[in-house]
């Protein structure tokens, strides 16, 4: 690469549900500093819904930026 221009490199970590990504992602991104985790969970959107998505804690969030949670309410009719 050239100039100020840097590589932007993605991992994409996908499974089965309660298969423990979210806790390898959090893991993953402190062993490697610098990473921030962009959900693509369907339900983890919605505000409220934090124990049936096993969303992370507030704790994990400070601790690595998280991206794609708590967007929506769920009364909130569709666009």
């Amino acid at each position: 690469m050239s100039g100020a221009a840097a590589a932007t490199r993605h991992l994409a970590l996908v499974g089965p549900t309660a298969s423990g990504k979210s806790g390898l992602a959090i893991a993953v991104a402190e062993a490697m500093g610098g990473l921030e985790i962009v959900s693509v969970d369907a339900l983890m959107v919605y505000r409220g819904m934090d124990i049936g998505t096993a969303k992370p804690s507030m704790a994990d969030r400070r601790e690595v930026p998280h991206h794609g949670l708590d967007l929506a309410d769920p009364a909130d009719p569709s666009p």
